[in-house]
């Protein structure tokens, strides 16, 4: 017969595991169906790590990762924690995204070092809606502290790669604990019938998620409330027509 001291102590220890999981479980829903129907459990999970990178790994196509990112964060509860080693970020942009100045804590760290100290930091704090760190290179043990430091809060973590240099970029094909994956690039935004400029549009790609499915989807870009949007012409498309584009792309 176990002291009654030593059972309580292993029910904690079990209510604390099922916590952790719970906290997992969780998610946040994108709010389109073709997107979240490819995320376990419907959405993108809280309590987890994601990674984003810009598809061309160029400037425009980072800018539109980062925008992705800040979508994302600007949809949680709370203030937002953006880790960086070059203070590059536009903040203007940011808030477009649905991320408002008054929301984000920018962090300067001097290296890459510095921003994983300070991203799991702030996933293990429990205050935080989101916390963003931009890194070049994410290895698996350093992927694994951050997703157990988010697991024991639900606090979203994401690792916007970027890159100073172009044969750096080949580090994002490496595996990681990460729960997502995600790939952004810039497609021309749709013509207006007057002159000015459309909603930007993105490819985003799905290229790993853990438990789902991977996938592509052409979207429009974050709004103000930091939600994207399927274009009209996607959004119209027919299942008909839907099943003969993915046959004719295989």
């Amino acid at each position: 017969m176990w002291p009654q001291p030593a059972i309580d102590a292993l029910r904690a220890q079990i209510e604390k595991i099922e916590g952790h999981r719970r906290r997992v479980q969780s998610v946040l829903p994108f709010g389109l169906a073709a997107v979240d129907s490819r995320l376990p459990g419907g959405g993108l999970a809280r309590g987890a790590l994601h990674e984003i990178a810009g598809g061309g790994h160029g400037v425009i196509d980072g800018a539109a990762a980062a925008l992705f990112a800040a979508g994302i964060a600007a949809r949680t509860k709370g203030r937002v924690l953006w880790c960086v080693t070059r203070a590059d970020i536009f903040a203007p942009a940011i808030a477009q995204a649905g991320l408002p100045a008054d929301r984000v804590i920018y962090l300067e760290a001097g290296d890459q070092n510095s921003v994983l100290a300070c991203m799991e930091e702030g996933l293990r704090h429990g205050g935080l809606g989101a916390v963003v760190g931009e890194l070049a290179h994410l290895s698996m043990n350093a992927s694994r502290r951050l997703m157990f430091a988010s697991e024991g809060t639900g606090t979203i973590g994401l690792a916007l790669r970027r890159w100073r240099r172009q044969t750096e970029a080949g580090d994002f094909g490496q595996p990681t604990a990460s729960a997502t994956r995600w790939r952004v690039s810039a497609l021309p935004s749709v013509p207006l019938p007057v002159p000015g400029l459309g909603r930007a549009r993105w490819l985003v790609e799905l290229i790993r998620a853990r438990a789902g499915e991977s996938a592509d989807f052409e979207v429009e870009a974050c709004d103000e409330t930091g939600r994207i949007a399927l274009p009209a012409k996607v959004a119209d498309r027919s299942p008909q027509k839907e099943v003969w584009r993915r046959v004719a792309s295989a």
